[in-house]
Order: structure tokens, then sequence, then C-alpha cells
């Protein structure tokens, strides 16, 4: 299950997880799959390739999966593998997970000819729910995959390990944790959430890390209205103390209801609204949002090389201009012919 709804709160663990894993891929397998981390030689970067999965997941006829992503590595010693990180973020255990990952391996395997490793966390709040092989037998003919899991339910003894951890997941692992534990106790919930606001304080994270956690935290661990509430402004207040500002949830609900209004009342109001925050909150932090939320409100998934594209433009007017487009374009051909005439200004 990958959203909990109770008394107005809706938890959207696929979204936040996969932002988690886009923005954490290197501290991800540093934290949870560290044999992986020590064979990769990370100074020659990696590539993520999202879009070719998805196409993998269409041919294989499972539908899409939001949790799932696909990266290019290069091992020490210059050998190219391609690693499959399956991510299960649901509520329940899934009968047909062990099968999914065998057709995930073979299928991507089979368009690449390279070597996959399939890797899962187990995200799930059953302690012995453990599914780490798929395979049968007949007649001597035994096809299958093992692969290596992580249940996040393992890192509960060694919560102080995660608190004094320097890497950027554990924050993200002890968010999910007490996400499971208080559902349906809004009150402890709120306590939790902002204890963990509190510990990226003193994180000595960058910022760019402690902003994007805090859209973590933020976004895992919905609360009540009323609650919500009170932890803004609790946060609100430290904040000013701290001098933190960051973009969280109350931003990214302005965001949509100003991207909404252009789309349903009238372009013009809502791209005001829109804008206005991106200028707002950080120039070009704010704007790049700003225009990430309107493509994906209205396209849906972006391609892998329009995403690279837009987080390397930095000119605040070409990213104010590009916003506008995103909300005003008929398609996605179109939106490229406009960035193309801005980014050749």
């Amino acid at each position: 299950m990958s959203e909990y709804t109770e008394g107005g709160v809706t938890e959207d663990l696929d979204g936040a997880w996969k932002e988690a894993l886009d923005h954490f891929f290197e501290p991800f397998l540093a934290l949870l799959f560290p044999e992986a981390h020590a064979d990769i030689d990370w100074p020659l970067g990696y590539e993520s390739l999202d879009s070719e999965l998805q196409q993998v997941v269409r041919d294989a006829e499972l539908g899409r999966r939001l949790a799932d992503k696909l990266v290019r590595v290069w091992r020490k010693g210059g050998e190219e593998i391609w690693v499959l990180i399956h991510l299960e973020v649901q509520g329940q255990p899934d009968p047909d997970f062990p099968e999914r990952m065998y057709i995930y391996n073979y299928r991507i395997y089979d368009r690449y000819r390279r070597h996959v490793a399939s890797m899962a966390v187990l995200a799930d709040t059953r302690r012995d729910w453990r599914p780490d092989a798929f395979g049968y037998e007949i007649w001597g003919c035994r096809p299958g995959l093992q692969f290596p899991v992580v249940k996040l339910l393992d890192w509960e003894p060694h919560w102080a390990e995660l608190e004094a951890s320097t890497n950027p997941f554990a924050v993200i692992v002890m968010a999910h944790l007490r996400a499971q534990q208080t559902r349906r106790q809004p009150e402890t919930r709120l306590q939790w959430k902002l204890y963990l606001a509190r510990v990226l304080y003193k994180s000595g994270l960058r910022r760019e890390d402690v902003l994007e956690l805090f859209r973590f935290i933020d976004w895992i661990l919905a609360l009540p209205p009323e609650l919500e509430r009170g932890f803004d402004q609790t946060i609100r207040q430290e904040l000013e103390v701290n001098k933190m500002p960051y973009m969280t949830r109350w931003e990214r609900e302005g965001l949509e209801r100003g991207l909404q209004q252009g789309l349903e009342q009238g372009l013009e109001q809502g791209l005001e609204q829109g804008l206005e925050l991106g200028e707002q909150r950080g120039e070009q932090r704010g704007l790049r949002k700003a225009l990430f939320e309107a493509l994906r409100l209205r396209f849906g998934i972006l391609p892998d090389d329009l995403t690279v594209t837009l987080e390397k433009l930095e000119d605040v007017e070409a990213l104010s201009a590009l916003f506008r487009e995103a909300l005003l374009s008929d398609g996605l051909d179109a939106f490229r012919a406009a960035l193309a005439r801005h980014t050749a200004a």
C-alpha cells in the first residue's frame, strides 16, 4: 500500500521515496547496501535510466511502479554494470513481489545484455515477510533469482546509530519508521515530526540536503490539518531563530493551488501565484521547483534528458519564462521548443 488515508491525511509513500532515491542514491546504497556501494567507482558518476525502466515495465505488463529505479554505474576496475533498485513502500506484503523481481531482472538483462543487480528494500510492517528469491524446477531445469534485501524494521534497534550517522539517508529511514509507527496516533506523530526536524538543525549536512530531507519529513509524516498548522507555527518560529528557510508542504501546496487555478480557473491567476511563490522562495531554487511541479502536473513523468537540462539552468529570467511556458504549452514538444529558444538566447 503506497497511500494511507485517514481523517483527511494522505501519505504518498511512493512519491516521497522516489524523490529521496533521486536525490540521495549514493547515500542510499552506502547505508543499506554497503557491499555494492564499496564496489562502485563513484568518481565516474552514475546515470539514471528511469525512462528505460518504465519501458521495460510496460513491456512486461506489470504496471508502473514509482519507487523502482534503474541506474548505470561503473565498478572499480572499469567494468560497467546495470543496477536495478526495486523498492516496495507498501503497507502489506505482496505475494507477487519475488516473481516481479525475477521478471524485471531478466527483462533488463534481455534488453541490454549487461549484468543486473536487483536489490529490494522491504518497507512493510510485517517482520516475518522477507522474500529474497524466486524460482521453480521442472525436469531438472531450475530458473530463478536470488536477490539481497533490506528490511527497514531491522533498523529499529539501531535507532541511536541512525541518529548519530552523517549519512543523510539515515534521516529518511527514521522518518519512514516513525510514519509507520504513528499511523492513527496523530499527536505522537506530531512530536516525532518536530523531533526529526530538530535533528536536521544539528546534523551538519549540506544546506541542499537539509532542504530535501525537510521536504521528505514533511511529506511522509502527514498530519491532520489542525496539527499541521501547529507544526507549521512551531517550525516557522524555530526556523526564524536558526535562520534556515526551506521549501515544505505549505509552499508545495501553495504552488499546486496556483497551478490548479491556472489550469482550471484561468491561467493568469494561477501563473501569478506560482511565479510569486517561486520568486519569494529563493529565486533559482523556488522557480525551478515551481517549473518542475507545473510540468509534472500537466505532462506526468518527465524524460531524463529534459530533467537534466532544466536542473542545469540557472538564469532566473529564463526559469520564470519557462514556468509560464509550462502552463501555456500544448505539449512537451512545444515546451521543448520554448526551452531551446530561451537557452539559445
